[in-house]
């Protein structure tokens, strides 16, 4: 969960949230109940879903370097007799449209 905070409380400990911010915490900074601003580390990628980057910071998923490996597109794809992938791609649509 991300944490929050008033801007007065971000003036107030402004050091002390910039170095959660710096070990890697996301921090939602609010004005009279309204987000208004997300602090977050350096170089970090907002395009990540908040869920996929919780499950990065307990070490569940690595995060690619977005390059593929020489010759991968010439190895052989991975067998699916029963079609399980195509399935699970149409009830995901299925389910969020």
């Amino acid at each position: 969960m991300m944490k929050t905070a008033t801007i007065s409380k971000l003036k107030a400990s402004l050091r002390e949230y910039l170095r959660q911010v710096n070990a890697g915490e996301e921090i939602l900074v609010t004005e009279r109940g309204r987000s208004i601003a997300k602090l977050t580390p350096a170089g970090a990628s907002t395009a990540l879903p908040a869920h996929l980057v919780e499950m990065e910071k307990q070490g569940l998923i690595k995060r690619g370097s977005g390059k593929l490996p020489k010759g991968f597109r010439d190895l052989p794809r991975p067998k699916d007799p029963q079609g399980s992938v195509v399935k699970a791609v149409l009830r995901e649509r299925e389910e969020r449209w």
